[in-house]
C-alpha cells in the first residue's frame, strides 16, 4: 500500500513509518501539519491516510476536518484517524456518508501491531474498523438507555460489538471459536432483536449497527 501519515508527534509518526515499512508498505509523505493534508492527498493519490486527530495549527480537530474533505474529494482513498481519547461523534461523522474504507482507532491500539496492520488492510479493501474501546462505549450507552441490547443475550452482546468493529462473519467466529454457521445465526437474531435490515456489504451492516447503539 501508499500511505500517508500525518502525525505532529515525533516519535509516534517515526513509531508508524516503521511499523508500516517493515510491513512492506510504502509511506509516501509524512506530515506534520492537517491543513494541507487533503491537497497532499490530490497530489500523491495514497490508498490510505493515516492521521491523528488533532493537528496543527490550533490541536483541535484539523486531522479529522481533513479526512472529512478527503472523503468527499477523494472518496477511493482509505482513511484511518487516530485518537488519545474515544469520542463518539468522531465515528459518527466519519461513517455518516455510509461508505466503507474509515476507520477510527486510539492510539494505544498500534501497540499491537499484528492487529493494527489488520484494521489498515481492512480499511483498505473497502471495511470498517472502529476501535473495541469505542465500541464499548457504544454498547453501554445502548444498555443504560434500556435499549433492546439490554435484552439480547451475553453471546449475542459479544457478537454485536464485533460487528460494530467491523469484523466479518468468519473473523468473528475465530475470535469468539464458534463456528461461521453460528455466528450468522447469532447475527440473524441479532438484527431480529433490534429491528435492523441485514446486508451482504459489511460496510452497510456496521453502518446499521453503529447507527442503532449511537442513537
Amino acid at each position: 500500500m501508499r500511505i500517508v501519515i500525518a502525525e505532529d508527534e515525533a516519535l509516534i509518526r517515526r513509531g508508524l513509518e516503521l511499523v508500516l515499512a517493515d510491513a512492506g508498505h510504502e509511506v509516501v509523505a509524512s506530515e506534520t501539519d492537517g491543513s494541507q493534508l487533503s491537497e497532499r492527498v490530490g497530489e500523491l493519490s495514497p490508498d490510505l491516510v493515516v492521521t491523528d486527530i488533532r493537528m496543527p495549527p490550533s490541536n483541535t480537530d484539523e486531522g479529522l476536518v481533513a479526512a472529512l474533505e478527503i472523503r468527499r474529494s477523494h472518496p477511493d482513498t482509505a482513511i484511518v484517524v487516530l485518537s488519545q481519547h474515544v469520542q463518539r461523534r468522531y465515528a459518527r461523522e466519519l461513517l455518516a456518508d455510509g461508505a466503507g474504507g474509515v476507520g477510527y482507532l486510539l492510539k494505544q491500539r498500534i501497540a499491537d501491531i499484528d492487529t493494527f496492520l489488520s484494521d489498515l488492510e481492512r480499511v483498505v479493501a473497502g471495511g470498517t474498523a472502529l476501535d473495541p474501546d469505542v465500541v464499548a462505549v457504544m454498547m453501554g450507552r445502548a444498555r443504560n438507555a434500556d435499549s433492546a441490547i439490554g435484552a439480547l443475550t451475553p453471546r449475542q452482546q459479544e457478537v454485536l460489538a464485533l460487528v460494530a468493529e467491523g469484523l466479518s462473519n468468519a473473523s468473528i467466529a475465530s475470535r469468539l471459536f464458534l463456528t461461521e454457521k453460528a455466528v450468522v445465526q447469532h447475527v440473524s437474531r441479532i438484527y431480529d432483536a433490534l429491528g435492523l435490515t441485514a446486508d451482504a456489504e459489511s460496510h452497510r451492516r456496521v453502518q446499521a449497527v453503529v447507527r442503532y447503539l449511537d442513537s
